[in-house]
């Protein structure tokens, strides 16, 4: 029974899709070619000093906790946390839970930052409008979905990471996975930054 869960997990890595271009126009040809384009993309922002912020709910806001804390010490980047619990309960109560991630970045978000959305679905409406403040303040875009490929996070990002199944522990295994391959690989190129 375990190795089942295992070798399903292990399938649907493999069948991950690695998308660039805004709307997903354009699919890396394996996963090792998404995961070059990813270590790029966080390397540029990286080298720029631009600010990274992660968000999710549930399981993907633990993922993005996580991440923000590894690409700052590992990967010596420059991230910034919006789980805050006074900020999340004061954006969630004054303006409502759907605009818990948009309204901090509306004030903190500048040109040529980058977010990484990590939604299971694709579909909550925090994440949905955090991508749409990201878009107007010209900040780039990194999804992390799966469920529906029609999912609308992935529709949104300038890279989409999605991974086809329905399936919680793994969509967000999978989202870990690669997120913390991210940030392992950059930290033994470039050394451990603190």
């Amino acid at each position: 029974m375990g190795s089942r869960y295992i070798n399903e997990l292990i399938e649907k890595l493999y069948c991950t899709e690695m998308l660039y271009g805004n709307g997903s126009e354009i699919r890396c040809k394996n996963y090792d070619e998404g995961i070059r384009l990813l270590v790029d993309t966080f390397t540029r922002h990286k080298r720029n000093r631009s600010k990274l912020f992660f968000i999710g709910n549930g399981g993907s806001s633990a993922i993005a906790s996580h991440m923000t804390a590894d690409y700052m010490k590992n990967g010596g980047m420059n991230t910034y946390s919006l789980y805050d619990n006074a900020v999340t309960t004061c954006m969630g109560n004054d303006y409502g839970y759907e605009y818990i991630f948009s309204r901090p970045m509306d004030f903190l978000l500048k040109e040529g930052d980058l977010v990484v959305a990590i939604s299971s679905s694709g579909n909550s409406q925090n994440i949905i409008n955090a991508i749409n403040i990201a878009k107007e303040k010209k900040a780039a875009v990194i999804t992390f979905t799966g469920f529906q490929a029609d999912n609308r996070a992935k529709q949104m990002g300038d890279l989409n990471v999605y991974v086809p199944c329905k399936k919680y522990g793994i969509v967000e295994s999978i989202h870990n996975l690669i997120l913390q391959q991210i940030v392992d690989l950059i930290m033994e190129r470039d050394g451990e930054s603190i």
